[in-house]
């Protein structure tokens, strides 16, 4: 169980994995995942085999609303900043839309996305 919770987070992604963690392993080697509400535990059976392929292996994947770990404290979120970059870049996006205040509130929002993609992004 230690190797599975060490591993999650880098088989599903930061963002899911605070809204699912493994919560035991049954005697028939399935394991089960707490979500944070039905939802999530529908969205993540869909995509049980892949997740199971993140995990190498063949494990078998049930998904249920239950109790998750309380967040760590301690860890910070890191504030996301658009640079000057991303900031021209929004403005070049946008700047044929005529109506100015929507242009300004698009622009703002997604100078914040472009600042949270990945480096290997193709923007």
């Amino acid at each position: 169980m230690a190797e599975l919770v060490e591993r999650w987070p880098a088989a599903v992604g930061s963002e899911i994995a605070r809204f699912a963690w493994p919560a035991r392993i049954a005697r028939d080697g399935t394991i089960h995942v707490a979500t944070a509400d039905s939802v999530w535990a529908f969205e993540l059976g869909q995509r049980a085999g892949e997740i199971a392929a993140r995990l190498g292996g063949e494990a078998r994947l049930r998904f249920a609303p239950g109790p998750l770990p309380e967040p760590d404290p301690e860890a910070a979120f890191e504030a996301i900043v658009p640079s000057a970059e991303d900031a021209r870049m929004a403005a070049r996006l946008t700047c044929s839309m005529s109506h100015e205040k929507l242009r300004e509130t698009v622009q703002k929002a997604l100078s914040f996305a472009l600042a949270r993609r990945p480096s290997s992004h193709p923007f």
